[in-house]
């Protein structure tokens, strides 16, 4: 990202406080416009200035002039405003979860720029694509929810989900959890306008593509409903537990990633029928359910870089001289072969802990081998 250094130098006015606000502001608005010129609402992952003051100009919404959002998305946007901030940490959960759970794989989840977030290959209906829609829905119910538990929204607040009927009568329910309904139906409403505003002939590709987009998002989304729990604290003389109060608590991101990457590795291959309806591709399988994720074209070479596909290629990426898994030079390089290089890796070292209360640890500096694909 490009850095911009501001040097203020008078010019014989003197600033109000009000005036330096107004040109932050409106600096910060332009810089918004030039960095969210998007194709999606995942821009917002990209965009580190969404704060609620530079949303409004002259009393007219910003959001009406953010490209990456559609135009359902707009008016959205412009009821809901303080849940912006949300959507772009939940985009961008949803992608840092995406790059995890590939970091060993050919594609990898790379943002590309600004502009196209994960670039042309989500213009291919493809696993990694069906993977990134699932995933990013899932972010946004998840940082949504959590949102509403914190009281950062006007909207909402604590969950009002309904006690379990497991619950020992003599805990109490009613501590405050995540709003696991609320974020489950914004989602729902924000992520998938773009979607639902779309019109095509029945049958189309392009309807195909559309059915497929919306079952990915719904399946992210279950996904993190279903690992939703029950979460308990303890109450009581010297942590007797005699008492216990519990709630509704969203699992950890880390437990969705793992489970859409398993989707993600089982997704159905689909095709549309002469009904207009999408079908598993190989009748021999199990039907899919809603929580399995849904794909209609192959997956392009992501060995070779490709712009036309979106590919990146695998030249300079790192590989495991050992390994044989797909982080190993063999499968990662795609038998181009690989150079090593020696590299000085920084650890934490010979930590201490001194009372009280903290932990101090030397710098040692090692010499390793690293291999890159060539």
């Amino acid at each position: 990202m490009m850095l911009l250094k501001l040097k203020w130098t008078s010019s014989g006015v003197k600033d109000t406080p009000h005036t330096l606000l107004s040109i932050i502001i409106t600096f910060c608005v332009f810089f918004m416009l030039e960095i969210v010129d998007a194709n999606s609402w995942w821009s917002l992952a990209m965009n580190p200035l969404l704060i609620p003051e530079v949303y409004v100009i002259g009393g007219q919404p910003l959001c009406s002039q953010l490209s990456g959002l559609s135009k359902g998305q707009k008016k959205l946007c412009q009821l809901y405003q303080d849940h912006m901030q949300y959507i772009g940490e939940g985009a961008k959960t949803g992608i840092r979860e995406c790059q995890h759970q590939f970091r060993h794989r050919r594609w990898n989840c790379s943002t590309v720029d600004n502009s196209t977030v994960l670039g042309r290959v989500m213009h291919i209906g493809s696993r990694e694509s069906a993977f990134a829609f699932a995933i990013s829905a899932a972010g946004v119910l998840h940082a949504v929810s959590r949102a509403c538990r914190e009281g950062a929204l006007s909207s909402c607040g604590c969950s009002r989900a309904s006690r379990p009927k497991d619950l020992p009568r003599d805990w109490l329910w009613g501590g405050c959890g995540d709003n696991l309904n609320y974020g489950y139906r914004f989602s729902r409403e924000f992520v998938d306008a773009r979607e639902r505003e779309k019109t095509f002939s029945k049958g189309s590709a392009e309807s195909a593509r559309q059915m497929m987009n919306l079952h990915n998002n719904e399946a992210g989304r279950r996904i993190v409903s279903d690992l939703a729990d029950v979460s308990c604290k303890c109450h009581g003389v010297s942590g007797s537990c005699s008492l216990k109060t519990c709630w509704l608590q969203l699992a950890d991101f880390r437990k969705v990633g793992d489970v859409l990457k398993e989707k993600y590795d089982s997704a159905a291959a689909m095709r549309m029928n002469g009904r207009g309806k999408l079908v598993q591709m190989h009748s021999k399988f199990s039907p899919p359910s809603g929580q399995d994720l849904l794909y209609l074209q192959p997956s392009p070479d992501y060995c070779i870089r490709n712009s036309s596909s979106g590919s990146l290629g695998t030249q300079g990426r790192l590989c495991n001289k050992t390994s044989e898994g797909m982080d190993g030079c063999a499968l990662m390089c795609c038998g181009r072969g690989y150079d090593q290089y020696k590299a000085e890796l920084v650890e934490r070292c010979h930590c201490k802990f001194h009372w009280c209360c903290y932990v101090r640890c030397k710098r040692c500096s090692s010499i390793v081998d690293q291999y890159v694909c060539k």
